[in-house]
């Protein structure tokens, strides 16, 4: 009994032993042939991530099919991962490539609004518990809804909205929030003017009266519950001066500190010498320079428009977990943006004022940056060996400042005020990018309407994932932008369109976008010989 437990178990640890190294093999196989087909794997995750963030986007709010409009906007992907797997000696032709980043967009655009669901389409289909009525007529109330305003006073709401103004057709109830549907019969910023001044008359400040489009076009008025009105909401102290001031003494700290690493100031060596610290103070006074006057163009211009915002507060954060030394600054606007214009104007003073300063700082860091050798593999951070040619912006300013010492064989190592400079631009491009709630989005939200601001995010945001495949610099940045929403908060006149002056420096700022993250093409690269 015991020589055959004995047997049954050396036969168990053999069967274990071979079991754990048929196992590790396996292990070593699958990443190994995961190093192989990278590609693959890249294409599969952009493939995954693409489709969920279709669906969740633009599935519910047109009828074209999701794989469709996923099949649309992968096709650069797929053309670019199969080009690579059949002719790995040489990339796919530029121009090949240009013309799908360019004709896939337009073609998604065209499904998706070849598609739109008019109102309605998008409610979801009753249950049997449901009165059918509530399929027939979305707008119905349903038994449970609360009505933020009393039965009684309907009548005083439709006399807010006189015929001549804007016809209104039908009312829809939801628990925070009610809908007025109708038709438009004068100018956006005449109607939206009078109706507000009648609601006021009969409700007072109960209610904020937000102007938009619908989901097909038309535009409506939305009444809210105004939360400012709640008791020292109007009162609040907006800023906390002491927190803002320690934030600004804590992120200058960080920001030398990681001057210092910049500097190539060794920790070892600044602790034993004190002196040395003041290397650290170029950086930190360039960066802290622009990204202060980026969030006070910000908090200047929304106090132009009166809309109540705090100063700015920055983000210190210790060089050993951020190279930067900070996350960057922000400020808070805690009332409704009055109209489109206004949000034009808040969101495009911060990357200007920031792009305005930066633009000295970064010429005066390169002409005081040393020319090095080109190394044979080149990252975008590599800031003792920096490829100019990996921005055509930054191209064009590294040869205004370096001349003709600048050869295509030479890379830069930036002094630490060209670094502050050079961050300023990757922070206004960021910024720039019109996604959701970031400034760029903002902009085209206020150009073009929020229902088209939401495809262009969408479209945007996975244009970059795309061309990831092409600049893995830019895969973190285009993960980031993946999961941030695409819905930006409307402003109260969300209708009245911008005049041409503020749509023409809108497309300067997405121009400027452009020339910041694209690569240089060979051909002006041999134009400015580097």
């Amino acid at each position: 009994m015991l020589q055959a437990l004995s047997a049954f178990v050396k036969q168990a640890h053999r069967a274990l032993c071979e079991l754990s190294l048929f196992s590790i093999q396996g292990v070593r196989y699958f990443f190994k042939n995961v190093e192989k087909n990278m590609n693959l794997w890249f294409l599969l995750l952009l493939g995954l991530i693409t489709y969920l963030m279709v669906q969740r986007s633009v599935g519910q709010i047109t009828r074209t099919p999701v794989w469709v409009l996923w099949f649309v906007l992968m096709t650069p992907a797929f053309v670019l991962t199969g080009w690579t797997a059949v002719n790995r000696a040489t990339s796919a032709p530029q121009g090949l490539m240009l013309f799908l980043f360019l004709a896939c967009p337009l073609l998604y655009w065209l499904l998706f609004q070849w598609g739109r669901r008019i109102p309605g389409e998008t409610q979801t289909a009753p249950t049997a518990s449901e009165p059918q009525s509530a399929a027939i007529n979305p707008t119905s109330e349903p038994p449970t809804a609360v009505r933020p305003i009393e039965p009684t006073e309907e009548t005083q709401l439709r006399n807010c909205f006189p015929w001549s103004t804007y016809y209104i057709q039908n009312i829809e109830y939801r628990p925070q929030a009610i809908i007025c549907r109708g038709q438009l019969r004068t100018k956006p910023t005449e109607a939206y003017k009078q109706i507000k001044a009648n609601i006021e008359e009969h409700f007072g400040d109960r209610f904020l009266l937000i102007f938009q489009e619908g989901v097909n076009g038309k535009p409506i008025f939305v009444l809210v519950p105004n939360t400012q009105t709640a008791k020292g909401a109007i009162n609040e102290r907006l800023t906390k001066p002491l927190l803002a001031l320690a934030l600004v003494a804590a992120t200058f700290i960080t920001t030398a500190i990681a001057g210092l690493e910049i500097a190539d100031v060794k920790p070892v060596e600044w602790r034993a010498n004190s002196a040395l610290l003041i290397q650290g103070l170029p950086y930190a006074f360039g960066i802290m320079t622009i990204l202060g006057f980026h969030e006070m163009g910000h908090y200047l211009v929304a106090r132009y428009y009166k809309i109540r915002a705090t100063l700015p507060y920055f983000i210190p954060m210790p060089s050993f977990f951020f190279l930067l030394g900070t996350l960057g600054a922000f400020i808070q606007m805690k009332s409704p943006v009055p109209n489109r214009k206004a949000l034009f104007d808040v969101s495009i003073a911060g990357p200007l004022a920031g792009f305005i300063v930066t633009l000295p700082l970064l010429i005066w860091g390169l002409a005081n940056s040393q020319i090095v050798d080109l190394p044979k593999e080149s990252k975008l951070l590599d800031l003792d060996a920096l490829n100019p040619r990996y921005s055509i912006l930054l191209a064009f300013i590294s040869k205004l400042a370096l001349g003709s010492n600048l050869t295509p064989e030479h890379a830069i190592n930036m002094h630490p005020i060209a670094v502050a400079g050079f961050l300023g631009l990757i922070v206004t491009a960021l910024n720039l990018m019109p996604v959701g709630q970031l400034d760029g989005g903002h902009i085209v939200h206020a150009m073009l309407g929020q229902r088209n601001a939401v495809v262009i995010g969408q479209v945007s945001r996975l244009l970059l994932f795309a061309l990831s495949f092409l600049q893995q610099d830019f895969l973190l940045w285009a993960v980031i932008l993946l999961f941030m929403p695409l819905f930006d908060e409307p402003a109260l006149n969300d209708v009245t369109e911008l005049d041409n002056k503020r749509d023409m420096a809108g497309l300067f700022v997405m121009a400027l976008l452009v020339i910041i993250i694209l690569p240089v093409p060979q051909v002006l690269a041999n134009l400015l010989q580097i």
